[in-house]
């Protein structure tokens, strides 16, 4: 049996999503088993931002706005600049990522992703990392930045950049495999 067998899992992504943060991680989910669904508030496609250009397209399974937390295991929201700061700016968007913390679920999330998890308010004493640009607003969220190339604290996965996603992605698929983490529930 693949450890992610029978596990749902959302990426949630906007246009200008960081490529390899999206592809690798994906590509490794569905080789361990899980069932991924694209979520965004855009419909039809996103765009890839790679190399200074826009580049692959990729399907929107799901707009936010149709769909709950209630209906996967676990959250990957990958980075880039302009995805997640399109991310933090949909309230539909916010809910859904806080939603996961209430719930426990585990979420991953690399580089510019932890933009969107500051905009929960879930963030206070959790042991993180991201692309360094970001560092002083996780600080301001109340998270404990620390530059390592992966941090994991109670089913929250993040990593630094493109550069830690062999790292990211195999903490990531142990992580989601592990389930629920209670003590990441936020009250």
């Amino acid at each position: 049996m693949k450890p992610l067998e029978d596990v749902n899992v959302a990426i949630l992504s906007e246009d200008g999503f960081e490529e390899s943060e999206l592809t690798s991680p994906k590509e490794m989910l569905e080789t361990s088993g899980a069932n991924v669904t694209i979520v965004s508030p855009r419909k039809n496609k996103i765009r890839s931002w790679k190399d200074d250009n826009w580049n692959m397209e990729i399907s929107v399974d799901k707009q936010v706005q149709q769909t709950s937390a209630d209906d996967y295991d676990a959250l990957l929201i990958p980075g880039g600049v302009a995805n997640p700061d399109l991310l933090r700016v949909n309230e539909d968007t916010v809910a859904f990522v806080s939603d996961f913390f209430e719930a426990g679920k585990p979420i991953a999330s690399i580089c510019h992703g932890p933009q969107v998890l500051i905009e929960t308010g879930a963030l206070n004493g959790r042991m993180m990392t991201s692309y360094p640009s970001i560092k002083t607003d996780l600080k301001n969220a109340g998270a404990q930045w620390v530059d390592k190339s992966v941090v994991v604290d109670a089913g929250l996965v993040t990593s630094r950049s493109p550069e830690d996603l062999e790292d990211f992605n195999a903490k990531m698929i142990e992580e989601f495999a592990e389930g629920v983490h209670e003590n990441q529930k936020t009250i």
